[in-house]
């Protein structure tokens, strides 16, 4: 019998046929059901859930109390809050079967989602985005847009640091925590290394 690679807590159900990387940590209580894919060096808190098809890439960080349902993609180095939630359906009905409805949610490298944030099915979070605590998220979201309130609105730009970014006249701002400068060109920010 081969030698687990990752972590998962005695109460944690991992059905078979999923993947899970080495170094992922599978806490309290958790599902992660068959078809799933994990990267390495995740980190699942206490009672999350896994459905099939849901693909996490490495270093995604999720919190206690969080669903991962049918559709979701994350990529590497995602923050996924405490009870934040991700819908899959439009138009939910008990009594109507639309799971070949299901729409997906692209989750992009790097972003941070609140706690008790709603990310409605069907969007794509740009990389480094940032989703503030409560937020609805009903449509796309650009790269390192900040996010706050329902229905969600940008309120400006984060870096890849988490610090909020202020840009001057020229459309520059420097990143306070990591001394990155970054540029904000026609509603699109990038980081000064990626302008070259």
């Amino acid at each position: 019998m081969s030698q687990l690679t990752y972590y998962a807590h005695p109460t944690a159900v991992i059905d078979e046929g999923c993947e899970i990387g080495e170094g992922t940590k599978i806490w309290h209580f958790c599902h992660v059901m068959s078809g799933s894919r994990l990267g390495e060096n995740c980190s699942l808190g206490q009672n999350v859930f896994v459905a099939s098809g849901v693909v996490l890439g490495n270093n995604v960080k999720v919190q206690n109390n969080v669903s991962l349902y049918a559709g979701v993609t994350c990529e590497d180095d995602v923050f996924l809050g405490p009870s934040m939630v991700f819908t899959n359906v439009i138009n939910p009905r008990s009594a109507v079967n639309r799971k070949s409805d299901y729409k997906k949610t692209h989750v992009s490298r790097g972003v941070t989602i609140g706690a008790n944030a709603t990310i409605v099915c069907g969007t794509t979070l740009g990389a480094f985005a940032f989703i503030g605590a409560g937020a609805v998220v009903t449509k796309d979201v650009p790269a390192y847009a900040l996010i706050v309130g329902n229905p969600g609105r940008q309120m400006g730009w984060m870096s890849e640091h988490g610090e909020r970014l202020a840009f001057d006249e020229q459309g520059l701002a420097v990143c306070k925590g990591s001394g990155e400068t970054y540029s904000l060109v026609d509603g699109r920010v990038q980081k000064k290394q990626d302008l070259i």
